[in-house]
């Protein structure tokens, strides 16, 4: 919202009823909004809740490409910002509006950055935020990278590939954890063993809703589909949760072509010579195959 006639003859009036507001939007669909005021104060369909202890530092904004740098300062509470959930990262990279906002009147207020947030701290009941501006998506690699295998992931806007097909996935109920990356699952399924190997693990419900791992090992056990993750999700997870697991996939044209028929959305470059072809010598009597090895 651009600074209107009305909102700037407040400023500079003298005597302002000001305030600052603060609205985060987490990937899950999670919104709320803060205010350093000492009441709420409402507009654009939130409340900003005057009771939240979160305060911000000076917003440093600068011309040209230069990133918007700022911190977000604030208390752990149960109704707000929980430490379960930054360490379960449903924090991350969500999505923040810092506005200058007459109080008095809402609807004369100021948009003073919007961005996302970066990396966050705890500690002694409280947590600082980092705040990155729009112009820090500037820092991330573009272009696709140049390897045999495939740079998509299974199921992605690239792959396209429909994990809801019979016998890419299966909804099942945790019997059993094992150090926290072990599971037990309920039922063995149809697949073979390894079938859901280096596949995506979403929890669907429970504490740790929403998390997603990467499945390491897949076997069948007595008790049922055993899975094991690469590292332990970031919140607990508890008997008779639900979760998704999705068949793996190792990036290899043979496994594409074979196992989910999707050749024509491969996004790797199977026929790139291998190093040991880049690294050969002419030798007599001796030819190279297209993969780079010696006949």
């Amino acid at each position: 919202m651009a600074l209107t006639e009305d909102f700037l003859d407040h400023l500079q009036s003298g005597l302002t009823t000001l305030a600052r507001c603060w609205l985060l939007r987490r990937k899950d669909g999670w919104v709320r909004g803060f205010t350093d005021h000492d009441t709420d104060v409402a507009f654009g369909g939130v409340v900003f809740r005057a009771d939240t202890g979160l305060t911000a530092h000076a917003i440093m904004q600068t011309t040209g490409l230069a990133i918007d740098n700022s911190e977000a300062l604030g208390a752990l509470s149960d109704a707000s910002v929980t430490e379960a959930d930054i360490r379960a990262g449903r924090f991350d990279g969500a999505s923040v509006e810092a506005w200058l906002v007459n109080w008095a009147n809402p609807d004369e207020r100021l948009l003073q950055f919007r961005g996302s947030l970066g990396e966050i701290t705890r500690s002694g009941g409280a947590f600082r935020a980092e705040l990155l501006g729009l112009t820090e998506t500037l820092n991330r690699p573009q272009g696709r990278v140049y390897q045999s295998a495939c740079s998509a992931v299974l199921g992605d806007g690239r792959c396209r590939f429909d994990t809801d097909q019979p016998g890419f996935s299966a909804e099942l109920a945790v019997v059993a954890i094992e150090d926290d990356v072990r599971f037990t699952l309920d039922g063995a399924g149809e697949q073979p063993e390894r079938w859901f190997e280096k596949g995506r693990f979403t929890v669907l419900d429970g504490g740790a809703k929403g998390l997603v791992g990467v499945i390491k090992n897949d076997g069948i056990g007595a008790g049922g589909r055993v899975v094991e993750l690469w590292q332990a999700l970031r919140a607990p997870m508890r008997v008779g949760d639900r979760v998704r697991i999705e068949a793996g996939c190792d990036k290899r044209h043979q496994t594409c072509r074979d196992r989910f028929d999707n050749i024509v959305n491969f996004r790797g470059f199977p026929h790139i010579p291998g190093e040991d072809r880049l690294l050969s010598v002419p030798v007599q009597g001796t030819t190279v195959d297209e993969t780079g090895g010696g006949k």
